[in-house]
């Protein structure tokens, strides 16, 4: 195995809420990430804590977006924290923050002014609608910048008001997308020797996921409609049932007619359904491939297969619709995985998905979600869970500034660190 490039690589992290996704997925790629939070601790220390504490420094969501990364204190808006914050910057690669646009700028810290003192800096901004543009200033949440994203409009039953996945999805995705650019603006440097200024937005990152919605609309003018818990049947209108109660929770099955394999997997379903005495005659005479495509389907019909099969789901267990339905059967169907099923899912166990880090402050190992590629070469590592408030202060501003500890106290006793 070999080193990972990006153990060369040090980033200074501003980010706050999701965003800090971005400087995780660099730590994990090997990265030396510093996480700088405020003196006291950030805001992003947040529900959910750790036994249900309240504690901020049990908080599990700080946790999740700061392993692999080293943490320090720093306030600044404070003309001693600025100061600092050059000096860590004059060796650093990559600047990531999530402020207002022109924030860092008034404080003397924006792109220019970090390139007088490191000229090939890479500085990524994400911001959710972006730098400039006559939204650039809005204040802005997850929920809303979703919904200017688009897919927010997607998302929820049909005769329902839109609903939004309730983890901060857009920050995510900014996050995400800052920490691409980032790599994409660090190859750039090892070509030509030059730093780049990264602009990312949230709204735009949001956009990726429903293109084709969009596509739709350009080419087509077709608006696309909300389907809940069902399969849209372009240009008809007709939704088709695709998810289906059970013992003990839902699965997916794709009863869809027209053409294979969902042809197949359909009439096998049915076949099923016969063998327990629970397929209807007019459902064993149906024919997927006339009756039931796409070009003819009317919704009572859709409505009428979608309840019979779910008269015969909730006789089973997920367990044994899935064993039987996908292995025996040579179904298209699969369970709805809630939380329980993944940490237990043997696929991922199978894979070494879970790592556990030690968290000495808590007397014991905390399992997380793993490596989220799989590199032969260079492997992705957990070194270290995420920092305390502070807890590397001593060791960069010290060990690696050359600050004597008298000056440490000094500005820890000032609410500089």
């Amino acid at each position: 195995m070999k080193d990972s490039l990006l153990l060369q690589i040090r980033i200074l992290d501003l980010t706050e809420g999701g965003c800090m996704l971005g400087g995780r997925l660099l730590g994990d790629a090997g990265a030396d990430v510093i996480k700088i939070e405020k003196p006291g601790g950030s805001d992003s220390r947040i529900w959910p804590y750790y036994q249900n504490t309240g504690d901020p420094q049990k908080s599990l969501f700080w946790f999740t977006y700061n392993a692999n990364k080293r943490g320090i204190t720093l306030d600044i808006e404070k003309p001693e924290g600025r100061e600092l914050f050059k000096k860590l910057a004059s060796s650093a690669d990559v600047i990531l923050e999530s402020y207002e646009p022109g924030y860092m700028k008034k404080l003397g810290l924006g792109y220019d002014d970090l390139c007088s003192i490191n000229p090939d800096i890479i500085y990524t901004a994400i911001t959710p609608f972006g730098q400039e543009g006559p939204k650039a200033h809005y204040p802005a949440s997850a929920l809303t910048v979703w919904a200017s994203g688009g897919y927010l409009n997607a998302c929820g039953d049909p005769d329902r008001a839109p609903v939004w996945i309730s983890m901060p999805q857009t920050f995510l995705f900014g996050g995400c997308e800052g920490a691409i650019g980032s790599l994409m603006a660090y190859y750039y440097r090892l070509t030509t020797g030059e730093g780049q200024f990264v602009d990312v937005s949230m709204q735009e990152s949001a956009l990726s996921p429903n293109m084709n919605i969009l596509q739709m609309w350009d080419l087509n003018k077709l608006e696309f409609k909300r389907v809940g818990s069902a399969s849209y049947v372009a240009g008809t209108g007709v939704r088709q049932p695709i998810y289906f109660k059970c013992k003990d929770g839902y699965v997916m099955i794709l009863a869809i007619g027209g053409n294979e394999p969902y042809v197949s997997s359909s009439q096998r379903m049915v076949e099923w359904m016969a063998e327990e005495n629970m397929a209807p005659e007019w459902l064993k005479k149906l024919n997927w491939w006339t009756d039931y495509n796409a070009s003819k389907l009317k919704q009572d019909l859709a409505d009428k297969v979608g309840k019979a099969i779910e008269a015969f789901t909730m006789t089973k267990t997920k367990e044994e619709l899935y064993n039987i339905g996908a292995y025996q059967k040579q179904m298209l169907i699969a369970p709805v995985a809630n939380t329980k099923d993944i940490s237990e899912d043997i696929q991922l166990k199978a894979r070494n998905f879970w790592v556990e880090m030690p968290h000495p402050e808590l007397g014991r190992d905390i399992p997380y979600c793993g490596p989220f590629i799989q590199l032969s070469e260079t492997p992705i590592t957990y070194r270290r869970r995420a920092p305390l408030t502070g807890e590397h202060n001593r060791e960069i501003y010290c060990g690696e500034l050359g600050l004597p500890e008298t000056e440490l106290k000094s500005l820890s006793d000032k609410g500089v660190i």
